[in-house]
C-alpha cells in the first residue's frame, strides 16, 4: 500500500465523473459480491445528478485530481423524529488508498451535510466481514444493537 502525502478532497459528483463513478460503484458491489444490470447504473448516475429531494447525493473523493472513493447518501422522514434523517447507502475506497483518511473523509463530508440539512442522525449498515471498514467505523460511530431483516 502506497502512504498517501496529499490531501484528501471530497466534492461533489459532476456528469463527467461517469466513467470514475462506474468504476468505483462497480468494484463496491464486486466486494459486496453483487452486480446491477446497466439501466440500474444508467438511472442511479442520473438520479445522483438529478434534484428530486428523494434522490441519493454523491460524493467523490479525490487524491491529486484522481477519484479513489465515493458516497451515495440520502435524507428520509423519519417516525420517531420531527426532522429528516440521512442514510449513507454506499461508502467505498479504492484498496490502493484504504486505512489513509478516505473512508473518514468521505463519512465526515456526509456528517457536514447532514449538520447543513439540519439533521444529527447519520447511519448506515455494512456486512459483519467489513472488518477493515469497522474499524473505522468504530472510531467515527456508534455500534448499535439493531439486526436487519429482508423480505426474501
Amino acid at each position: 500500500m502506497t502512504k498517501i502525502s496529499q490531501t484528501v478532497s471530497v466534492r461533489p459528483l459532476s456528469t463527467a465523473d461517469e466513467a470514475d463513478w462506474r468504476r468505483l460503484w462497480t468494484d463496491y458491489l464486486t466486494f459486496y459480491e453483487t452486480s446491477a444490470p446497466e439501466e440500474v447504473y444508467e438511472t442511479t448516475f442520473a438520479r445522483l445528478l438529478g434534484d428530486d429531494p428523494q434522490d441519493f447525493t454523491c460524493l467523490i473523493a479525490e487524491v491529486d485530481g484522481t477519484p479513489v472513493g465515493l458516497t451515495h447518501y440520502l435524507f428520509h422522514r423519519h417516525a420517531w423524529k420531527i426532522e429528516n434523517v440521512c442514510y449513507l447507502q454506499d461508502l467505498y475506497a479504492d484498496p490502493a488508498v484504504r486505512g489513509q483518511g478516505i473512508g473518514r473523509a468521505l463519512i465526515e463530508a456526509v456528517y457536514a451535510a447532514a449538520d447543513a440539512a439540519g439533521t444529527q442522525s447519520v447511519y448506515w449498515l455494512t456486512q459483519d466481514f467489513n472488518a477493515t471498514a469497522r474499524q473505522l467505523y468504530d472510531r467515527v460511530a456508534v455500534k448499535t444493537p439493531f439486526i436487519r431483516y429482508q423480505r426474501p
